[in-house]
């Protein structure tokens, strides 16, 4: 017996529903990015290996897809290396050149390097296209799965964070989605950590205080008492994240704490500044300020955002913030960036959730025409060419069958018209129509069916 068909863990196909409430999505956000300037671009499935390695810490550079060269790849590999019980880095490299991109920023950076002759500066790329990540899949993790990046690079203007703001409000107003934008800055955890007399802490510190949200204040404290912290430092912390307040009272008494610390300063100056810009202009999302947020954190250097809905227990699903050095790997330094990525599978989850689709996000037909013979057919065709013309999506069902196996392929699609055109149709210039919603049924004259069915 034939095997099963099957596909690798940890990617999915998408049925045509699925795919319609997608591409609802990504219009959403398309739209917005160009409404905002955001230019679009694409870059490869697979990148060099030597573009990708050493970008994501020793965890990352494991979890990269890679291609085994074209044509014999053993031929200039290293023997000895071949029986080796655990293969090395070095015989991957021998056999592997390329791997499959594993996120859209080192990708864009290398583009950035690449095309900076030809680019004006600052520019506004965004990029909507799947990356692969070769990870233990789970629940909500994928091993293919989209991102959603749209990056500002070669400006250090506070009035970028303000823009992805408006924009990041913008989307989730389109789409119905109530959230909460959080808002910290790297330069504020690293005056923290200069407070507290542990500034080479800065990771350890922020890995635990990440977790407050999900552990509690006392878990995270036991977490950074075992990494090493002196209970004296640990007491010094706590006051700090438990500050309330609005975003001004907050951000006063954190001017009061961290009046030694002149980075923690400067960060609280782009804190303010982006705040009260925000606030100014509006926003629909509730804005807040979370002194535990850290994110990818040896990666920010000013502003870290991140997004979470309201209304749906939920990681967060959109995140970003700004990096001073994008380019600096690929031998361009000095280039800053700030940049958000939406989670569309997150957001797909939250959408379906609420069940926030508008109800045509899956009615690809609007009318199905019933097959009566070739004549019939032809006929058919021609109110189907005029009503695509103007915009309404139409078909014919391409074989004479029975009526009710017709009928019956409609009701399946959950197409809301049926449209016949037989004998005596033909002979008066009109169209039965049928409303699959309602039952009713009624004949329209052929040069009113554009106008009925747009109704």
């Amino acid at each position: 017996m034939a095997q099963k068909p099957s596909i690798p863990k940890g990617t999915r196909d998408f049925s045509p529903v699925e795919m319609a409430r997608r591409n609802y999505i990504f219009d959403t956000i398309r739209d917005v990015f160009h409404m905002f300037g955001f230019k679009q671009i694409e870059t490869p499935a697979m990148e060099n290996l030597s573009t990708l390695m050493g970008k994501y810490g020793e965890e990352g550079d494991k979890l990269l897809f890679k291609i085994l060269n074209s044509g014999n790849y053993l031929k200039g590999a290293d023997k000895a290396l071949l029986d080796e019980e655990e293969p090395s880095g070095r015989l991957t490299s021998q056999l592997c050149e390329k791997g499959l991109r594993y996120d859209l920023t080192v990708p864009f950076a290398r583009y950035v390097v690449m095309h900076r002759a030809e680019l004006q500066f600052p520019f506004k790329r965004f990029q909507i296209q799947p990356v692969w990540r070769a990870d233990r899949p789970q629940k909500g993790r994928y091993r293919e799965f989209y991102q959603c990046d749209a990056d500002i690079v070669g400006s250090d203007s506070l009035m970028n964070e303000v823009e992805l703001l408006q924009m990041i409000d913008e989307v989730f107003r389109r789409l119905r989605i109530r959230i909460a934008i959080k808002l910290n800055n790297r330069k504020v955890l690293a005056g923290i950590a200069e407070l507290i007399g542990a500034p080479e802490k800065i990771v350890d510190i922020t890995v635990a205080i990440d977790k407050i949200d999900k552990i509690g204040i006392d878990a995270v404290n036991a977490e950074l008492l075992e990494r090493g912290l002196s209970a004296e430092a640990v007491e010094t912390l706590r006051p700090i994240l438990s500050i309330d307040g609005t975003i001004e009272e907050r951000l006063n008494r954190l001017d009061e704490i961290l009046a030694s610390s002149e980075i923690g300063r400067k960060g609280i100056e782009e804190l303010r500044f982006v705040t009260e810009a925000t606030q100014k202009l509006g926003l629909n999302a509730v804005l807040d300020l979370d002194v535990s947020l850290a994110r990818g954190l040896n990666y920010y250097t000013g502003s870290i955002i991140e997004v979470k809905a309201l209304d749906v227990q939920i990681g967060s699903i959109t995140g970003g913030g700004r990096y001073d050095n994008l380019t600096g790997v690929f031998g361009m330094p000095g280039v800053s960036g700030v940049g958000i990525s939406f989670g569309a599978d997150r957001i797909y989850d939250v959408l379906n959730t609420l069940d926030l689709y508008p109800a045509d996000a899956s009615d690809a037909t609007k009318v199905i025409f019933l097959n009566m013979g070739d004549e019939e057919a032809i006929a058919s065709l021609k109110a189907i060419k005029s009503l695509r013309a103007n915009g309404i999506s139409a078909e014919l069902y391409p074989d004479a069958s029975k009526m009710k196996k017709q009928m019956a392929y409609a009701n399946a699609l959950a197409v809301p018209f049926v449209a016949i055109i037989g004998e005596s149709e033909m002979a008066e210039g009109t169209v039965t129509l049928k409303d699959m919603t309602t039952g009713e049924q009624s004949t329209v004259a052929i040069d009113r069916l554009n106008e009925k069915i747009a109704k």
